[in-house]
């Protein structure tokens, strides 16, 4: 069995909730934009054009509204919240 390297990048803790919410919204308006692309048009051709296409958008949108979500939710919901 091979052994690859395993890549670290070292960075600020400030940046945690950016880089998280990215990442999320980056997976999420892929799985999304093909998920409707399937439901919608079904398995052709051209699907990956278009899921590419569609993605970019998603992402646009997909991005901030998660960044606003995380910070909506962690700031005034989970504080409210009492953990043991």
């Amino acid at each position: 069995m091979a052994n690859f390297p395993i890549i670290r990048i070292r960075t600020r803790r400030k940046y945690y909730r950016l880089i998280f919410t990215g990442l999320m919204a980056m997976m999420m308006s892929l799985i999304i934009s093909a998920a409707l692309i399937l439901v919608k048009a079904g398995y052709s051709d051209h699907f990956f054009a278009d899921l590419l296409s569609s993605w970019g958008l998603a992402f646009v949108f997909a991005w901030p509204s998660a960044y606003l979500c995380a910070y909506f939710i962690q700031e005034h919901v989970l504080s409210r919240i009492e953990f043991y």
